[in-house]
């Protein structure tokens, strides 16, 4: 694989042994330097490989430098290309700049003036490829990315995104729908050193498998029907930043094999094409769905599932983060609304099956129906206040003094299982959700734990 950074060049002109000379020279200072003879050769090396900069002689056997510009430039291959030649003429500079070369130089010329032309085509391409993908960027809109929540394991959360964000491997994050995992992908892209660079989404469930593959790989104009023009897929578009796959366990398993070799190698190939393309662009991944038991069941690739479950995060669901509810409503209600005491507790007792999207949903819904601004019991949904109000109280009946027992036996546990949530929750004979609701419920934080521990 390439390293970052590293210039990618292909020398073109049927002289060998200056061609020679400029194969040395150039890998001497580091580039990755392929070379030609001809323009069938130089062709066919173009369709297999990534170049920045081509370097082209303009008379060539079997055919004028200047039919190779054209065909590289009408192929849509992002490359810059500088023209050589020994018979400079005017008509031939201007010729090749219509046609989109970078720069022209005359033979005779010192190899130095070539290599900081090389250079300078390099940054060229680096700021026309970043254009490109900015370009890509603003068709897509994005989410608020604020994360809300302070509870026991939304803390949790937060932990292994500053742990992990910095790193470039692939992390899997699951969850149940509407738990915000979109939202935990652009937390980690922007506490990695690729947060200037861009982060681009895909939902495998929103598309069917030829469009996926198009999409995340990109097509050569007539792979298709409808494919009137190349197009990049997302990897190139992310190139140097992060990819977000929401939904991959909706993946088929021929996507699969591709998406495991870029994961591999860095190398995959638009629809339609035999040329490979490079790329380095982080992978986050999402998914609703047990894979363990997709890979068991013959659905997911089981190489596949362990290349992009290196680490893992779990999303909480609502109904474990009640103690989050008051500050998610106060953050999802529009400026000048308020709610009542009465319907702001119903909404912290509902179970929300939809999590965090359904909270923003009701609550979207209930500023439609309420007046004065401000949100009552009878502006909620019924299905909210029927399975709140009669299937479960609302208000806990404990005195002071068990309450104040119950805290001591959970702290306790704690302490002997050394933090270690699962654990405790299994010696208190709980549910781990049932353990972070009392880890709210009696404001238990971890600096409390920590120092009953020493």
């Amino acid at each position: 694989m390439l390293k970052t950074g590293q210039l990618t060049l292909m020398v073109v002109d049927d002289d060998e042994r200056f061609r020679a000379t400029m194969v040395d020279r150039f890998r001497r200072r580091g580039f990755d330097v392929h070379d030609a003879g001809d323009i069938d050769s130089a062709w066919s090396l173009a369709q297999r490989c990534d170049f920045d900069v081509v370097v082209v002689d303009m008379v060539m056997p079997g055919g004028s430098g200047l039919d190779l510009l054209k065909l590289l430039k009408e192929s849509d291959l992002e490359c810059e290309v500088i023209m050589l030649t020994g018979q400079a003429s005017i008509d031939s500079a201007v010729a090749a700049m219509k046609l989109g070369a970078f720069d022209y130089l005359s033979k005779p010329f010192p190899l130095a003036d070539l290599e900081k032309l090389i250079e300078k085509a390099k940054r060229q391409h680096e700021l026309s490829k970043e254009n490109r993908q900015l370009k890509s960027l603003l068709k897509r809109n994005r989410p608020s990315r604020q994360i809300v929540g302070q509870s026991s394991a939304m803390r949790e959360i937060y932990r292994l995104i500053e742990r992990a964000g910095p790193s470039d491997k692939p992390i899997l994050i699951q969850g149940e729908s509407g738990t915000g995992k979109e939202l935990v992908a652009w937390a980690l892209h922007e506490s990695s050193s690729r947060a200037d660079k861009p982060m681009v989404v895909i939902n495998c469930a929103a598309l069917p498998e030829t469009l996926l593959e198009s999409e995340l790989f990109g097509h050569e104009k007539g792979a298709f029907t409808g494919a009137d023009k190349a197009k990049p897929g997302l990897f190139e578009v992310a190139d140097g930043g992060t990819i977000f796959i929401d939904e991959i366990g909706e993946m088929p398993p021929s996507v699969q094999v591709k998406l495991l070799r870029v994961l591999e190698d860095g190398s995959l190939r638009r629809v339609g094409s035999i040329r490979e393309h490079r790329v380095q662009a982080r992978l986050l991944a999402a998914t609703n769905r047990n894979l363990e038991r997709q890979v068991a069941y013959g659905h997911f690739r089981e190489d596949l599932y362990y290349r992009i479950n290196l680490m893992s995060l779990e999303l909480p669901p609502l109904r474990e983060r009640t103690g989050d509810i008051p500050l998610l409503v106060n953050h999802y209600l529009r400026d000048g609304w308020e709610i009542e005491d009465s319907a702001l507790q119903l909404l912290e007792s509902y179970e929300w099956p939809g999590n965090v999207r359904q909270l923003i949903n009701v609550i979207e819904r209930a500023q439609i129906l309420a007046d004065d601004h401000l949100i009552r019991t009878l502006d909620l949904p019924r299905q909210v206040v029927k399975d709140t109000q009669f299937d479960r109280p609302i208000v806990a009946h404990k005195t002071d003094e068990l309450a104040t027992i119950e805290r001591a036996k959970v702290l306790e546990v704690l302490r002997r299982e050394e933090g270690n949530k699962t654990r405790a929750a299994k010696a208190l004979g709980i549910e781990r959700r049932k353990l972070y609701r009392l880890l709210d419920k009696y404001n238990i934080q971890e600096d409390e734990l920590v120092a009953r521990m020493s």
